[in-house]
């Protein structure tokens, strides 16, 4: 599945989902945890279920409640399973436990891949190495820079420039890792100025330069850069072709030369790794 942009929608307006759905994003988010009230968490299941019972082209997720929130997050499943979502993203996940409690709970209807959201309690930080165990029911890892913070009373996860501080940029690094090390697509959290072009641009181009293979989205608007950002360009594409044509025509050779540049087995590692992704794109 080609995710590159996650784009979050409130369940509970149905009204934009279409639009949401027609942004370019790879998939949209169908939320039902932070952007709905508890008052209307029954409403955004039913609108949720609908939209995922009709015929769609965008590859639709569904963001449960946490499963802190038992009966919401049973009710959630109970909702939207049954209409075949491609993804569920699950909020403050704690490992690969979380992981399986989710499965216990979909009961008798398949479950489909799991985003888990693995950063947004202080014990998730200490899982992330179990992933791996339930590697079959992911299909990526994501972080989060609003949940941590607010729950060890940390004043902000960000500088004033827009960077992260040092602890967060601790986590993000270690959800980078434990989503390449579970074999999960590694999904960069989102940018929260929607008005800053060129702030989201440096951003998706960080993300893409460290390992992320994707990034959530809060707006339609967001949608273009980040699908950009995370294809890759005609001149990385021509050099990692070059590349990995270099070694096909030496297959014996440890080390080689690549327009001026020495190249080793990793580079070719990562040259076959770029054309896949952009085969994806």
């Amino acid at each position: 599945m080609k995710l590159r942009s996650l784009l979050f929608v409130p369940a509970d307006r149905p009204e934009r989902f279409a639009k949401a759905a027609d942004s370019g994003a790879d998939a949209i988010i169908l939320d039902l945890e932070d952007s709905v009230a508890p008052e209307r968490k029954a409403q955004a299941r039913i609108a949720a279920a609908e939209w995922l019972a009709a015929p769609r082209a965008t590859a639709a997720f569904v963001r449960v409640n946490p499963l802190g929130q038992h009966e919401d997050v049973a009710a959630d499943l109970a909702a939207v399973l049954p209409h075949g979502p491609d993804g569920v993203v699950l909020p403050k996940a704690e490992g690969a436990v979380s992981v399986a409690q989710l499965l216990r709970l979909a009961q008798s209807h398949a479950l489909p891949p799991v985003l888990a959201i693995a950063t947004e309690t202080p014990r998730a930080l200490f899982q992330l190495g179990s992933y791996d165990a339930v590697a079959e029911h992911l299909c990526g890892l994501t972080w989060g820079a609003e949940d941590l913070p607010a729950a060890i009373g940390a004043a902000t996860s960000r500088e004033a420039d827009g960077r992260f501080t040092p602890p967060y940029e601790m986590v993000r690094s270690l959800a980078l890792f434990a989503a390449h090390a579970a074999g999960a697509a590694a999904i960069e959290t989102v940018y929260p100025r929607i008005d800053d072009e060129a702030g989201l641009a440096a951003y998706v181009a960080r993300a893409r330069r460290d390992g992320f293979t994707g990034m959530m989205a809060i707006h339609p608007a967001q949608v273009a850069a980040i699908n950009a950002g995370f294809s890759p360009t005609e001149a990385e594409v021509a050099r990692a072709r070059a590349i990995v044509s270099a070694f096909s025509d030496n297959p014996g050779a440890g080390a080689l030369r690549v327009g001026g540049m020495m190249v080793d087995r990793p580079h070719l590692v990562q040259a076959q790794a770029l054309l896949a992704r952009a085969d994806e794109a």
